[in-house]
């Protein structure tokens, strides 16, 4: 882990290259669909995160902890992608790609589509179906063989138009005080 003295590297958690061009849903004029970078952390992307679940309060040096975690882990575990408002630099929109290798399917990949998130004053633009093509694209040019995700029932309608389909019922058991992560955003 680097120490605070350590400047991060200014690369993306992984390689632009894997997302195509053109994406394969546009965004509107004025924002811009990337990888996550260290500065994100300066850009909002933790309050963007909020919109979904509770954050926590992460110092600079917790977020660069943790960055550089999954920074070393990111070849091909974690893409995380952004959506960056130009005119303001900030991010309002964020979802994560995780990569489960498994032994079915021929060892085959599964993508694990996590923290999909639009600020509020961005939402009904399109955006988060731009979010999910490109999670979808790049699970596809890693070879992921399907993707899921898990949603609140208010959010099914969305994943459904998005072209998701209900595939089961998502069991968990929390180590951590309860959150009520579905009922926000």
């Amino acid at each position: 882990m680097p120490s605070s003295t350590t400047p991060p590297s200014a690369a993306p958690i992984f390689s632009p290259s894997l997302l195509p061009a053109p994406l394969p849903t546009a965004l509107p004029p004025g924002f811009t669909l990337r990888p996550l970078t260290h500065q994100d952390y300066h850009k909002g992307y933790l309050d963007c995160l909020a919109v979904l679940t509770h954050v926590g309060a992460l110092t600079q040096q917790e977020w660069d902890e943790r960055y550089a975690e999954m920074a070393q882990l990111a070849r091909g575990t974690y893409y995380l992608l952004v959506i960056e408002h130009d005119a303001s630099q900030t991010i309002i929109g964020t979802g994560s790609l995780v990569v489960e290798r498994k032994f079915i399917h021929n060892r085959g990949l599964v993508g694990h589509i996590e923290e999909i998130a639009i600020a509020p004053s961005h939402q009904a633009k399109g955006l988060g179906l731009a979010m999910l093509n490109a999670l979808d694209a790049v699970a596809r040019q890693v070879g992921c063989y399907k993707n899921i995700l898990n949603c609140g029932a208010k959010n099914e309608p969305f994943y459904v138009k998005c072209g998701y389909h209900n595939s089961g019922i998502e069991m968990s058991r929390y180590f951590e005080e309860a959150k009520d992560d579905y009922h926000r955003g």
